[in-house]
């Protein structure tokens, strides 16, 4: 169900130098909204920018007398360093929760593997099972490594990569869940969101090993409940699905990945 509403910026930090994280107050969005971990929020971004600009969500939770919801985005054009400015007490235009996120079950045993910005809405997942999710989580670099201790305190296991060595493995994604899966293949799924070829990468070793994988699709949005074409995305089947309502997660085996 599609709830649009004035939220509240509770609190608002830097987790790196360019990444933001904000706790909103959403009144009950959570109640009346929430499916799966792996949704995401449509925010309005300024009065002068038509578009509004679809954000992951880390984590909610059901309150009282308000539910709350945490962002994290980083600052990559017009609309994100509008938000990016806002500050503790601000009101945001939001519409939401919006998409299917990860089908999961509280008993199940999951691998997540997050890249960059991918990595908050894993947090999420991370948090819906308890203590059995092993987290794999990609950087760029030392300077970029964001929210490993929350994920820590709620997974079983967290192996963290740098494109450049500088902190955890040195190298990619793919080859920490092709280790990982070497020795575990017990896992109820793969759950994974970050840059496509990442997830193209981390479809190929998940399939290889026999082990289901999820992946969470980014594609620009225009409004975000299915009425327009901004978001199609191409499936092995010839057809194209909306990345905001049909996903924006997918069975990776869906997925067209030469499109």
């Amino acid at each position: 169900m599609k709830v649009e509403r004035k939220c509240k910026i509770l609190e608002k930090t830097m987790l790196n130098d360019s990444a933001v994280s904000m706790v909103l107050e959403v009144g009950d969005m959570v109640k009346t909204s929430f499916k799966n971990p792996g949704q995401f929020v449509h925010v309005k971004c300024g009065d002068g920018l038509l578009l509004r600009r679809p954000i992951s969500v880390c984590s909610c939770a059901v309150g009282s007398p308000s539910d709350t919801l945490r962002i994290v985005f980083e600052e990559r054009g017009e609309g994100t360093k509008w938000l990016s400015n806002r500050p503790a007490g601000h009101p945001l235009d939001v519409m939401g929760l919006l998409g299917n996120g990860f089908p999961m079950k509280k008993e199940g045993r999951y691998l997540l593997v997050g890249g960059g910005i991918g990595v908050p809405p894993m947090l999420g997942c991370a948090q819906f099972p308890d203590k059995k999710a092993t987290a794999i989580l990609g950087f760029r670099s030392k300077e970029k490594v964001m929210l490993l201790d929350e994920f820590e305190a709620v997974c079983e296991k967290v192996l963290p990569a740098t494109d450049d060595g500088s902190f955890g493995y040195h190298g990619f994604v793919d080859a920490l869940v092709k280790q990982e899966l070497e020795q575990n293949t017990h896992y109820d799924a793969v759950l994974a969101c970050g840059p496509k070829p990442m997830l193209r990468n981390v479809a190929k070793v998940a399939e290889a090993f026999g082990v289901p994988c999820l992946v969470s699709m980014e594609e620009r949005m225009g409004c975000g409940v299915g009425a327009c074409l901004v978001c199609a995305c191409d499936m092995n089947d010839g057809s194209r699905k909306h990345v905001c309502k049909d996903g924006p997660v997918f069975d990776a085996k869906e997925v067209d990945w030469n499109a």
